[in-house]
């Protein structure tokens, strides 16, 4: 290589240059050279060598050819290419060397500039403190946040005010269907969901020759060949462009019904200076069961006055969560067999959170401490007692595990981050065991490793109780079976 390097020099030097131009194949003992000029000077194009090869040839420029330069560089299909230049004097190969760092500086901006691609988008939208219009968007601008802008705030307080500052005007669809009296009773028991809403207040698709409906007063034309068309008659909801499709034509329904013309509008008005649209935006429900919105601007949250609840409200101290499940358990079957042992009116309500784990809401307070003694009493008797008990539905392999509300919120805040709650539960617990350690009452323990059960089933009320005043008598295996099946007291009788 070092022969073939310098007889190829030799001929450069030796050949005149024509117009900068020098266009001669110089054949030397490894093949052919293809001279090139880079930045007014011959170059040769290295094609075909490995790395390896590369080093061993920059290591055979730097210790004998002070004339020749190693160079790399990128083409326009941003693939690299290696040349050897030519550079007759060391304030010319100073110059070259400046111009290939400024080539590859430009280069790496282009780059970045072409990959960060939305980044852009999200910039002019803020920069042009553009109206920004979502149906039950809350979620979507926390994930533009957390993407485009920085860490999620550890408050929801913070977190608005902060998105405020970027993005100044937020229009929810979902929040503007309950500001309208009209729109109120034409939403009256029906779901407030993108479809539900879109199917009542837009037609599938329309045509400039069709008129709005009484529902629709805003005509909109959609323009597109037959393809594109009956894509939109047929619908594609949870598609980004089709969703964003369907939220604009509600908020143009909405906002024919709030009294704003568009006809009469011109290209400089903003929309979000509206006198009649601003009061109503800013506003955003945390969650589609919240029955709060939230007000950006201060960053106070307060009641939603046209949520209807569809669920019981969440009294936190009623509340257990239960994970760990051998096998995928449906809420009904959670809620049949807690309601077995504690009455058929002892649990509210019951909230599948994955498929490991679940939130169960106890009509009673007292009903959550007595659900967690007898869980761990049952779980340190005999495993015939488990298996013939009622909760065994879900205490089945011995894995599953239950806390109060409060060690969900911790679950849910810790730094660990896992696909299923399970996993991330086990994570946390892994390293704070004594803080979630299940309190058990003794006597209950002791209780049911005797054979024995302390619960019985109020009907309606659900309380769990035993009697002391029962008579002693003896009793059966089978009186046993029985009455761990039925989740009944055998308190006071001997075997």
């Amino acid at each position: 290589m070092k022969m073939n390097f310098k007889e190829w020099r030799d001929v450069i030097v030796s050949k005149p240059m024509v117009d900068n131009h020098l266009s001669v194949n110089i054949k030397c003992g490894a093949g052919q050279f293809q001279t090139v000029f880079f930045k007014m000077r011959p170059a040769i194009m290295l094609n075909g060598f490995s790395s390896h090869q590369l080093k061993l040839i920059q290591q055979v420029l730097r210790k004998n050819f002070r004339d020749l330069v190693f160079v790399c560089t990128f083409g326009e299909d941003d693939t690299s290419e290696k040349k050897v230049v030519y550079s007759d004097t060391d304030e010319d190969r100073m110059l070259l060397m400046k111009d290939v760092q400024e080539d590859q500086l430009k280069n790496r901006e282009e780059r970045v500039k072409s990959a960060i691609g939305i980044r852009h988008v999200i910039d002019l939208l803020s920069s042009e403190r553009k109206l920004i219009i979502g149906h039950s968007c809350f979620l979507d601008i926390a994930q533009v946040y957390s993407k485009f802008v920085g860490p999620l705030p550890s408050s929801i307080k913070e977190f608005a005010l902060s998105f405020h500052k970027i993005f100044p005007h937020i229009a929810d669809t979902r929040h503007l269907l309950s500001v309208n009296q009209a729109v109120q009773e034409l939403m009256k028991q029906k779901s407030k969901s993108l479809s539900s809403a879109f199917s009542l207040l837009c037609p599938a698709s329309y045509s400039s020759a069709e008129k709005a409906s009484s529902h629709s007063p805003v005509t909109i034309e959609v323009e597109g060949d037959e393809t594109t068309s009956s894509s939109f008659i047929s619908g594609a909801k949870h598609e980004a462009g089709y969703d964003a499709y369907m939220t604009g034509c509600i908020f143009a329904q909405l906002c024919a019904y709030l009294g704003i013309k568009f006809e009469q509008f011109s290209p400089l008005d903003d929309l979000a200076t509206n006198t009649r649209l601003q009061k109503h935006i800013n506003f955003l429900s945390p969650s589609w069961n919240s029955g709060t919105v939230i007000d950006l601007s201060t960053g106070m949250e307060r009641p939603d006055p046209g949520y209807m609840r569809r669920y019981p409200a969440a009294v936190y101290d009623n509340i257990v969560v239960i994970w760990g499940f051998m096998s995928k358990v449906r809420p009904k079957e959670i809620k049949d067999c807690i309601c077995k042992v504690f009455g058929s009116g002892s649990v509210t309500t019951v909230f599948s959170i994955d498929s490991t784990a679940a939130l169960v809401q106890f009509k009673k307070q007292e009903s959550v401490n007595d659900f967690l003694d007898l869980k761990s009493a049952l779980e340190r008797a005999d495993s015939a007692v488990l298996i013939l008990h009622p909760l065994s539905t879900i205490l089945e392999g011995g894995q599953t595990r239950a806390a109060k509300y409060d060690t969900y919120r911790d679950i849910c805040s810790s730094s660990e981050s896992k696909s299923l709650f399970a996993d991330q539960a086990e994570a946390v617990c892994a390293t704070s065991k004594n803080q979630f350690k299940e309190n058990v009452d003794d006597n209950l323990i002791s209780g049911v490793l005797d054979g024995f059960a302390l619960t019985s089933e109020t009907e309606g009320d659900g309380i769990l109780s035993g009697s002391k005043n029962q008579d002693v008598a003896d009793v059966t295996c089978h009186d046993i079976l029985d009455a761990l099946h039925d989740g009944k007291a055998l308190l006071g009788r001997r075997m």
